[in-house]
C-alpha cells in the first residue's frame, strides 16, 4: 500500500458521487487487498485524519453546515479525503479554499459534506476476515490543533470570506 494507492482508493470517482456509492467503491477497492495492506490503509487514513484535526478546518465546517460535534467533524474530514489529495492538501493549507468548490453532495437541497464511517471500512473488513480488531488509533488528538475559531459572524466573514459568500449566514 503506497500513498498513491491510498488516494486512489479514497477519492471520489466524480463530484456528484453519493456517500453510499463512495463507501461501496471503497469497500470494493479494499476487498482484494491482503491483511497487511488493510493495516497500511488504516494507518494512512488515521494519519490523514489526524493532520486535518484543526480548529481552522472546523471553522470552515461550521460555516458550511453548522458542524458542532466531534463526530460530525470526523465525517466532514472523511468527506475532505474523498475530494482527493490535491484538494485535501489545498484545504489543509487554506480552509477557506473550500469556497472554490463548485459541486457539493446534497441532502434535502443543502450541502452535505459528510461521509459516515469511511475510516472504519478497512477495520471492519479486517475483523470479518481475521476475527481480530485493528489497533484503535484516534482520528485526532485530545483537542484540535491551533486556536479555536470564533462563531461571531463578523469574524467568520473575515476569516472565511469565500465560504461566507457561498454559504451566507
Amino acid at each position: 500500500m503506497t500513498e498513491t494507492d491510498f488516494w486512489q482508493l479514497v477519492t471520489r470517482s466524480h463530484a456528484e458521487q453519493t456517500e453510499q456509492a463512495l463507501v461501496e467503491q471503497l469497500q470494493q477497492g479494499l476487498e482484494p487487498l491482503d491483511n497487511e495492506s488493510l493495516k497500511a490503509f488504516d494507518k494512512f487514513i488515521g494519519q490523514q485524519l489526524r493532520r486535518s484535526y484543526t480548529w481552522d478546518l472546523w471553522g470552515a465546517a461550521y460555516i458550511i453546515t453548522g458542524c458542532d460535534s466531534d463526530y460530525a467533524f470526523a465525517e466532514f474530514r472523511c468527506f475532505l479525503l474523498s475530494l482527493g489529495q490535491e484538494w485535501y492538501e489545498k484545504v489543509l493549507a487554506e480552509p477557506d479554499a473550500l469556497g472554490e468548490l463548485t459541486t457539493w453532495p446534497l441532502k434535502d437541497n443543502y450541502a452535505y459534506p459528510f461521509v459516515e464511517d469511511l475510516d472504519l471500512i478497512a477495520g471492519k473488513l479486517y475483523e470479518d476476515r481475521t476475527g481480530k480488531e485493528l489497533p484503535f488509533v484516534p482520528s485526532g488528538t485530545k483537542t484540535p490543533a491551533g486556536k479555536k475559531f470564533s462563531t461571531k459572524a463578523k469574524v467568520l466573514k473575515q476569516t472565511y470570506p469565500k465560504l461566507a459568500q457561498q454559504f451566507p449566514f
